[in-house]
Order: structure tokens, then sequence, then C-alpha cells
């Protein structure tokens, strides 16, 4: 299938700690990594892994940082025509304090992302193109913006599908103007914080009925250790998780969850198979360092019966 991603290129600087500094507290790391990241630069990099032809829309700086952020979609192969450099912004930079177990907290610097020149994007651009996947994060602010909503127009018009993942720091940022922006998409996906964030409630349980009435075609709730929650017009189940013995990092495992939710829809699963193969996905990416450390492939996904 021909695809093409929306979303930020970044790198991830990941220090492996025992435990969060108090402010004003050094503490020591015990190892430190510069590695590939950003949602859509880890959903492309999955997808392309998966068999599928990709292009990715982003904006990276003139920076070292630049060479690390693109080394595993360059070795994946995905298609990088339609990525801007900037002359003064720097690549996007996340800074990742990784704790025992994969459970981390994260610093982000937007960065050349958010600097996506709308002027650049051409209707034509998604000609061919099989469906859209696209990271929230494009829509919180600046020119990349605009591309992202030029972007979603040229799809709806195409009737593509639609995949489009919310994050945390988008919901965080923009909150329920991005289900203004993306209420209509076929597919809409995000992990339990941001449900809690954009329904305002105190409870998975009530988080998801206070959606059911909103309207939405398709949304898929990241659960973590409970799996995922599927909601359609008609039908609502919980998907158990994929259960692994050791998490490493959790960094990057609902990007691995969506690359592989989408691939599955694409390939004529329903959307509680498709979960159920995402769960696995976010599982096995968390079982490696960094939100790139494994990338997802067809061979992977036999495991899931």
């Amino acid at each position: 299938m021909h695809v093409f991603v929306l979303g930020d290129v970044s790198v991830d600087l990941i220090y492996f700690l025992d435990r969060i500094p108090e402010p004003g507290e050094e503490v020591p790391s015990s190892r430190a990594l510069m590695m590939p990241g950003g949602a859509g630069g880890t959903l492309a990099a999955h997808l392309a892994s998966l068999g599928h032809r990709v292009w990715l829309a982003s904006r990276v700086g003139h920076d070292p940082f630049a060479e690390v952020a693109l080394s595993q979609l360059r070795r994946v192969g995905v298609d990088l025509k339609y990525l801007q450099s900037d002359p003064e912004q720097n690549t996007s930079s996340v800074l990742i304090l990784l704790l025992p177990g994969g459970e981390r907290s994260m610093v982000s610097a937007g960065g050349a992302s958010r600097y996506l020149d709308p002027a650049l994007f051409k209707p034509r651009f998604l000609e061919g193109m099989e469906a859209l996947v696209l990271s929230a994060y494009a829509l919180v602010g600046g020119p990349q913006r605009q591309y992202a909503m030029s972007v979603l127009e040229a799809a709806r018009k195409r009737g593509l599908p639609i995949f489009a993942d919310l994050g945390t720091g988008a919901v965080r940022s923009a909150g329920r103007e991005l289900l203004d922006l993306l209420h209509d998409v076929p597919y809409l996906l995000m992990n339990q914080q941001e449900l809690l964030a954009l329904t305002e409630k105190p409870s998975i349980s009530e988080g998801v009925a206070e959606l059911r009435g909103w309207g939405l075609e398709n949304v898929v709730v990241k659960v973590g250790a409970l799996g995922s929650i599927v909601i359609t017009p008609k039908r609502q189940e919980l998907i158990e998780p994929y259960v692994l013995e050791h998490a490493v990092d959790t960094t990057g495992a609902g990007d691995a969850f969506t690359a592989a939710f989408a691939h599955a829809i694409m390939e004529g699963k329903d959307p509680f198979t498709s979960a159920r193969i995402g769960n696995l996905a976010g599982s096995l990416a968390a079982s490696a360092v960094g939100a790139q450390g494994h990338l997802i492939t067809v061979q992977d996904l036999l495991q899931e019966k």
C-alpha cells in the first residue's frame, strides 16, 4: 500500500535513571543514548518495515541531529522527497528520562518540525496514495498546523482512509479543538491519559461513555497493561493485551500500535482484530530501547493468533 505520513521527526536523548531528580538536584545516569524518534518518523518507519511504500512530510534542521533523526527512515526506505530542511531552526529533539521497568518522563523541543512550510504542499502529493497516517502533533501550532489542515482537506476530498493519533502533548496544547479538526476521520487513536484529558472524566469507563456520545466513527483507546478499547457505532470491546515479561522502554510503543493497527486495517481486517495486532506491536516495541529500536515486521505479527 502507498501511505502518506505527516508528523514530527526528532532526535531522542535518552538517559537511564533510577529516579527522577528533585528540583535543584543532580542524579547520575547509568547510560545515555542518542536515537531517532518523533511520532511522524516512528510511524513512517514502522509502516515501511511492514512492507508499505511510505512518503513522509516533515522538516529538519541543518545540524548533526538531522542525520540521527533520519537514520532509520533511510534504512527502511521511507521516501523523503517531501522532507523540508530548515536553515534556522534546529531539528526537533526530546529529552527522555527512562526509569527501570520502561516508564519515562519527557521534555520536548518542537524545533524545525513546527515550521513545516504549508506553501510547499500540493494536493497532487496524495495522488496514488491509499491512506493518510497523521500525528496530531502536526495540528498543535506554527506553520505545520496549516500544512496539516491542507493535507487533511486534500485527503478528505480523495476519500482516503485517515488514521489520526492524538499524542499527549498535542492534547495538552490543543485540547478538544483536536476533535473539532478530526471529528470525521475514520480512525481516531489515543491513550488513556489523552482520553481522560479530553473528556475531563476521572476514570476510563466514564471517559469511554462520554466518547460514545460524541458521534465519532471508530475510536481506539490504548490503555497500557489493560490492552486497548475499540469503540465503533455498534460495538465496544476491551481487547486483551499481549503481555511481555520485561518492558525495557515504552517510548514509541503507542506509535508502533498505531502503525500496526493501520497496517491491519489496510490489509482488510476489522478494527477489533486490528487492535489485537496493535497490542502485540506495542508490546514488542517496548522490548527494545528507543522509539525505533524494534521496528515491527510482518514476521513479528505472525505471533498474533
